[in-house]
């Protein structure tokens, strides 16, 4: 498999921590979204939408959107679930994954706040005031849903779930942009006890070929 992804890009740090956490190979190909190189001609073959992650498969077809690859690669690679076979549990990691990748995410990747500063001419302090309104919505009601129905050191339980591999990059993002989130104790609890495991270790963005300190 081939991976086209940037080291900082959420959406593609839940990926490479999916592949970590199922022991899969890939070849790593670094996309640098903060100098466009995602709207490249050679990248709009691979994903018209110009974003990040592209998965290449083993036979050689295209996927892009990280939960369409999440789902893809927990479907042909069973070993190590990420998905608990019981339907309501199921439904309930794929409920918190979403309020991430549906909820909080697009409101504050990168092209939107580009799209804030460059054309609606926004300043500085209120870009980062909108980053953080919606950091902050997002993160009250993942807390809310996880102290009601997660449980263990992971988000469900004592084995990571697609829910990790969604949660963690999403707490990092936060943290790098200077939010507090002292008030979201079981958000922070999951996130430190992630940390420990070395396929997250493994997927974090200083440990990527691409890395820019």
């Amino acid at each position: 498999m081939q991976l086209y992804n940037f080291f900082n890009s959420s959406t593609s740090y839940r990926v490479r921590i999916a592949l970590a956490l199922k022991g899969l190979s890939y070849e790593h190909h670094g996309v640098n979204i903060r100098i466009g190189e995602q709207a490249t001609e050679s990248h709009i073959k691979l994903n018209p939408a110009k974003g990040v992650p592209v998965l290449i498969t083993d036979d050689g077809q295209t996927l892009t959107q990280s939960m369409a690859i999440l789902d893809y690669l927990e479907l042909t690679y069973p070993d190590s679930p990420l998905l608990p076979k019981d339907t309501l549990e199921r439904a309930r990691v794929l409920e918190i994954c979403h309020m991430i990748a549906s909820d909080m995410h697009p409101v504050n990747n990168l092209r939107i706040l580009g799209y804030l500063k460059q054309q609606l001419e926004v300043t500085d302090e209120q870009k980062t005031a909108w980053y953080q309104h919606w950091i902050q919505e997002g993160f009250e009601a993942l807390e809310s849903r996880l102290n009601e129905h997660g449980y263990g050191d992971y988000c469900f339980g004592d084995q990571p779930t697609l829910a990790d591999c969604c949660l963690v990059p999403q707490v990092a993002n936060a943290l790098r942009f200077g939010c507090d989130l002292s008030a979201f104790s079981k958000v922070l609890a999951i996130y430190e006890h992630c940390k420990k495991n070395t396929a997250f270790q493994q997927a974090s963005p200083n440990q990527q070929p691409d890395f820019i300190a």
